[in-house]
C-alpha cells in the first residue's frame, strides 16, 4: 500500500489523514483482497480511496471514526466506505480486508456499518484471498467473481448490526466515557460525575447531546460488546463473565445479550 498525506479532517484535528492507495498507481485492478499478516497494529487517521470490507476471523477488530467507534467481534465484517477518515485498533487479529472500486458498490457511504457474516459470506472472503488487491492486472474470472460479491454486498448492508459505541469531542464527554469503559464490573455515575468535576445534572445533559445516549444506555452497549470479547476469546464462564462486565445475574446477562445480538451468550460462543 501506498500512503499520500491529507489535511486533518474535523474530529481528527490532532492527527494528520493520510490516503492509503491500495493499488499500484496504473493498476486497473477493480477489487481485490489484502490478507493482513499483522495481529496487534494501531493505525494512524487515514481513508482509502476504495470501499473496504474487514473481515476479522479471529481477534477483535476497533474502526473508530469521527463519530463513533465500531467493534468487530470475531467472524463479523465492517463496511468502510471510500474516503472516510478513520483509524483502525487490531488486538491478537486474524483478518482480511477487500477492496471494491466505488463504482461497484452503490450508497452506504455515509459511515461505517457492522455487518453480520452468514457462512457462505465468510466463504466468499476467504476465497478472494486468492486475488490481491495489489497487482497490476487481474483475470476476468476474479473480476467475474467480485462483481458478484459486490451485488451480494450491496443486500448485505440492509442487514446492519448495532455494534459501536459514540466518540464525542467534548473532552469531559469523551473521559467519561473511557473511566466508564475501564470499570465496567461497577462503576457508578455518581464515580463518573467525580471523575471529571461535574455535577449529576450537567453531565447528564453534556453526556445526552454529545453521544444520543443516556450514560446508563452507554453502559449497558459498553458491557456488552467486552462481554462479546470475552465470549470469543476466553473459556471463562457465561456466569464468570456476566459478574466481569457488571451484571448482578447470569440470567439478566442473558436477557440483555440476546436483546443486543439476537441470540444467547452460550449461542454466541458455540457459532464462534
Amino acid at each position: 500500500m501506498s500512503v499520500v498525506a491529507q489535511p486533518a479532517m474535523t474530529g481528527a484535528s490532532t492527527a494528520t489523514v493520510q490516503l492509503v492507495a491500495v493499488r499500484p498507481e496504473h493498476s486497473k485492478v477493480q477489487a481485490g483482497a489484502y490478507p493482513n499478516t499483522q495481529t496487534n497494529i494501531v493505525t494512524p487517521w487515514h481513508m482509502h480511496d476504495m470501499h473496504q470490507i474487514a473481515y476479522a476471523a479471529e481477534g477483535m477488530f476497533q474502526v473508530e471514526t469521527t463519530a463513533a467507534r465500531y467493534l468487530l467481534p470475531p467472524q463479523q465484517a465492517a463496511w468502510i466506505p471510500a474516503g472516510l477518515a478513520h483509524k483502525t485498533t487490531l488486538m491478537k487479529v486474524r483478518d482480511v480486508s477487500l477492496f471494491f472500486e466505488p463504482t461497484l458498490i452503490s450508497g452506504a457511504a455515509d459511515r461505517v456499518r457492522v455487518l453480520d457474516v452468514k457462512p457462505v459470506f465468510r466463504e466468499m472472503i476467504l476465497y478472494s484471498t486468492r486475488w490481491p488487491i495489489d497487482q497490476d492486472r487481474q483475470e476476468p474470472l476474479a473480476d467475474a467473481y467480485f462483481i458478484a460479491m459486490a451485488g451480494l454486498v450491496t443486500q448485505w448492508l440492509e442487514d446492519e448490526l448495532p455494534f459501536h459505541l459514540p466518540t464525542s469531542r467534548d473532552p469531559l464527554v469523551s473521559t467519561a466515557m473511557e473511566f466508564t469503559d475501564e470499570h465496567l464490573a461497577a462503576v457508578t455515575f455518581d464515580e463518573v460525575c467525580a471523575r471529571v468535576a461535574l455535577s449529576e445534572r450537567s453531565l447528564r445533559r453534556r453526556f445526552a447531546a454529545e453521544t444520543g445516549l443516556t450514560w446508563r444506555e452507554y453502559l449497558l452497549r459498553s458491557r456488552l460488546l467486552r462481554s462479546m470479547t470475552l465470549l470469543s476469546e476466553s473459556n471463562i464462564t457465561v456466569a464468570s463473565i456476566a459478574s466481569r462486565v457488571g451484571f448482578a445475574s447470569a440470567s439478566a446477562f442473558a436477557r440483555a445479550f440476546s436483546a443486543y445480538a439476537g441470540q444467547s451468550p452460550t449461542d454466541y460462543r458455540r457459532r464462534l
